[in-house]
This record gives structure tokens, C-alpha cells and sequence, in this order.
């Protein structure tokens, strides 16, 4: 964006209504404080992706019912395509890119890749976000709370068994447990009367 707007709050939340419909302000996302101008009729999820070039969050349906652009406001999960950036600017907002933790993989990050919980991934991200939210609310989930949990977002590709088995999984790591899935998940069932 040019750089005719002179106002450059410092501070997240100390937002200034411009002229043309326009929002200078600063958002705290993934722990850092991101100054973006939008036009206030701008969604979360349309700064996040258009101004703070944080692409890891989907576009999908834009009515709020696929989930892929889950991101957590406040440690709690919300779908940034409902919500607006000027609505959210005295609040915390975490995406996916926030997960890693230095240059580990967080868990469910690392959960999903070695189960081959994703297909075509792009409604993994928010996945994940929401699975966050649920292990730091509940650290030692049931199948029946991570379907709950998860039932806002909508896989096409998937059966969802690999999903729930990887934030199993994550739970378990992040509980310093050694549990994991069952092989045949990693591996694949054997045929009848396949040889090895």
C-alpha cells in the first residue's frame, strides 16, 4: 500500500479512523504487532492474507461454514471471514503460522504430516488452530471432543479418522506421553493372503 497515510499507530489496539473508509491501526498477531491500513469494511481474514501477507489462513466459503479460515482471537477459535480487522483490534490473534515453535514443528503440526492426516491441506490450517484451542482447554481430549471440537470444519478429502487419530496423538506428545496411533494407520492394513 502507498504511503499516503502519515498516521502510524504504535501500539496494537490504537486504531485511527482515516479518510475514503480507511483503518490505520496495529494488530497483535502470532505475538508481534503488525501496522496495517484497511479499509474498514475489510474482514480479518482479508488483512491477514492482503496486508500482513499471512497466507497460511484460507479463503473457503466466506459464509462461515467450511472453517478453513479459523484463526484464534483471544485463545479462542473464531472464523475470521465473519469477523472485521477493526473489530478485533484491542485483541491477541493467532494463525498458523504462530504454531511452530522456534524451528520445531508444534505438535499437531508434526502429528498430521507423519499420520498423513491432510490430503490436499487446505483446510488444514484451520484445523489446526481449532485443535490448539482445544488441547490447551483440554489437554486430554476424548474422540467425541475432538469431533466436537472439529465440527465446524469441513474436510473434502479426508475421513476425518486420520484427523482425530493426529490430535490424538498431539495430546499424548504434548502430555510427554509415548502413546500413538495404531501402525496399521501409518502403514496401511495387509490384504488377505498378501505375502510378506
Amino acid at each position: 500500500m502507498s504511503n499516503e497515510y502519515e498516521i502510524k499507530p504504535r501500539s496494537a489496539g490504537a486504531a485511527v479512523n482515516l479518510a475514503d473508509g480507511m483503518t490505520a491501526t496495529v494488530l497483535r498477531i502470532n505475538g508481534e504487532n503488525h501496522p496495517v491500513v484497511f479499509p474498514t469494511n475489510h474482514t480479518l481474514l482479508e488483512v491477514l492474507r492482503e496486508e500482513c501477507r499471512l497466507t497460511g489462513t484460507k479463503h473457503g466459503c466466506e459464509l462461515g461454514e467450511c472453517g478453513a479460515c479459523a484463526v484464534l482471537v483471544d485463545g479462542e477459535p473464531a472464523l475470521s471471514c465473519l469477523l472485521l480487522a477493526a473489530d478485533v483490534q484491542e485483541k491477541t490473534i493467532d494463525t498458523v503460522e504462530g504454531l511452530q515453535r522456534d524451528n520445531e514443528l508444534h505438535p499437531l503440526q508434526a502429528a498430521f504430516a507423519d499420520l498423513g492426516a491432510t490430503q490436499c491441506g487446505y483446510c488444514t490450517p484451520g484445523i489446526l488452530m481449532v485443535a490448539d484451542a482445544l488441547l490447551k482447554r483440554e489437554p486430554d481430549p476424548t474422540e467425541d471432543q475432538i469431533t466436537e471440537a472439529l465440527s465446524g470444519n469441513l474436510c473434502r478429502c479426508t475421513g476425518y479418522n486420520r484427523i482425530v487419530q493426529a490430535v490424538l496423538w498431539a495430546a499424548a506428545m504434548e502430555r510427554g506421553e509415548d502413546w500413538r496411533p495404531d501402525d496399521e494407520l501409518f502403514e496401511g492394513t495387509t490384504l488377505p493372503g498378501a505375502n510378506h
